[in-house]
């Protein structure tokens, strides 16, 4: 914690002192055009990666990056709430679902449940991605190790992207050409960002190349 401390009266006494105007300015309101969901871990940083400032990005985290399909979880849904926000309130233009490498959540996917026992609210949160197992073993059975893990990873951005549009808002917005989606997947190793080519159905590396005539 002194850690944390230490970093606040740092924060304080140089960047903000620097840009109070800038925060000034922020704290009367947000105006973030992308809707950021990604996973827990600690290693994810979505402002760091994209070298975004405080008030470009909406961010929504939670182990393993998941969006409960629509009245999935009808009693409380805190990922359903930051959507409606998000894109009704908010006006967001884009939404991108990042997922990671060595993401623990997808591992966990494949640990016998009996492992999980004393983590029941772990256990059910993870249910929602039981598709994503079953589309890995049914495609990719022969496939082990690191290469199952990747592939779980990257399955479970598109599984997202899927859930995501079963809300009806986010449909609506899509179709009128407001909103667009994007599935990106982040190797912390290498510091390097894959997007979700939909017309080619692969992850393709994000490069100043591959990204000319993008908005």
């Amino acid at each position: 914690m002194k850690k944390l401390y230490k970093g606040i009266h740092k924060f304080q006494g140089s960047y903000f002192k620097k840009e109070k105007v800038f925060f000034k300015r922020l704290s009367k309101k947000q105006t973030p055009e992308v809707l950021f969901i990604t996973c827990s871990d600690s290693r994810i940083d979505p402002n760091l990666v994209t070298q975004s400032s405080p008030g470009e990005l909406f961010i929504v985290r939670n182990v393993g990056n998941i969006i409960p399909p629509y009245d999935a979880i009808k009693d409380k849904n805190s990922v359903a709430a930051a959507i409606e926000f998000a894109v009704l309130m908010l006006k967001v233009t884009d939404i991108i679902v990042c997922g990671h490498s060595n993401c623990g959540a997808m591992e966990a996917l494949y640990k016998d449940e009996r492992e999980l026992t004393n983590m029941p609210h772990l256990k059910d949160w993870l249910k929602l991605a039981a598709p994503v197992k079953d589309i890995v073993l049914k495609y990719y059975s022969m496939i082990q190790s690191e290469a199952r893990q990747r592939i779980t990873e990257e399955e479970n951005v598109l599984c997202q992207l899927h859930n995501i549009q079963t809300y009806p808002f986010v449909q609506e917005a899509l179709n009128a050409g407001v909103l667009h989606l994007h599935g990106w997947y982040y190797n912390i190793g290498t510091g390097r960002i894959y997007y979700y080519n939909s017309s080619e159905d692969v992850f393709e590396l994000i490069s100043e190349q591959s990204m000319k005539g993008d908005k």
